[in-house]
């Protein structure tokens, strides 16, 4: 094992031993594109269901209040209840296959499951493709992508559905579903080609927002805008860049937007 899969090892070696996850099954996958191949698909895994979305307890394990990855502090989430968050989606496959899950699981590639950073485990959610409008509902029980700017590791199958296996990453929404609430699960589904923006900071004062602004514009940024609260009918000043519509383009920006400061940015809807 070596490159990102021997740093993730070492990573999950970590947690296990500071006690906030209880286990460490994920990982940024390293397959995808690599050249090296992917390992075949189960016959009939189109027909794979979703799970279905019903009460389970909060695991004993892999709920902390807050746990440090990296030099980084993660706080989890008290409740699932109205998360609905965009951004890009990984998967991890065999190498993690059989091992332990944050929440005590095994992990296994070829079930409906994924890998959140903030998200009470377990908990179900649907993830909609945004390039090809392909949705799917898993079940939450691991912790991670800890990579930037990656908001959901999915399992092998679960990225499978999606049609992502061979890029690697994808463009995605990200809907909490509480069980029971078929509303929930429709109002998740987003249009095919949905263009999103990176928000890199909310202002109540407007001229912190447009020195933001202007820093930005300065450095090339020449799509960088301000949307002011008579547009989202709120009392903040948002500065976004955009639209954003290919995982790489997200990447270079957020990059850049590290390099200049602004190592907090997100994506966001309209």
């Amino acid at each position: 094992m070596s490159g990102p899969l021997q740093r993730r090892a070492a990573l999950c070696g970590a947690v296990l031993l500071a006690g906030a996850l209880g286990g460490c099954a994920t990982s940024h996958h390293a397959l995808a594109g690599s050249g090296t191949g992917l390992p075949p698909l189960p016959s009939g895994w189109h027909a794979i269901p979703n799970p279905v979305p019903h009460y389970l307890p909060p695991a004993p394990r892999g709920n902390p209040p807050f746990y440090d990855v990296n030099g980084r502090r993660y706080y989890v989430l008290a409740s699932a209840a109205g998360y609905n968050q965009v951004g890009v989606a990984s998967w991890y496959g065999p190498t993690f296959d059989g091992k332990y899950t944050a929440d005590g699981e095994r992990y296994d590639m070829y079930a409906m499951t994924a890998a959140n950073k903030v998200l009470p485990l377990p908990t179900y959610v649907r993830v909609t493709d945004l390039s090809n409008g392909r949705s799917i509902v898993v079940k939450v029980n691991d912790r991670g992508p800890f990579v930037a700017h990656r908001l959901i590791d999915l399992s092998y199958v679960a990225a499978a559905k999606l049609g992502m296996l061979g890029t690697g990453t994808a463009l995605v929404d990200v809907q909490a579903i509480t069980p029971g609430s078929p509303a929930t699960i429709a109002s998740a589904m987003q249009p095919v080609g949905a263009l999103l923006y990176v928000q890199v900071g909310a202002f109540s004062v407007p001229a912190n927002a447009e020195r933001v602004l202007a820093r930005l514009q300065a450095a090339g940024m020449a799509n960088a805008f301000i949307l002011s609260p008579s547009v989202t009918g709120g009392d903040l000043y948002r500065v976004r860049v955009g639209p954003i519509s290919a995982v790489d383009q997200y990447d270079r920006l957020a990059a850049h937007l590290t390099s200049l400061g602004y190592p907090g940015a997100i994506l966001v809807k309209p």
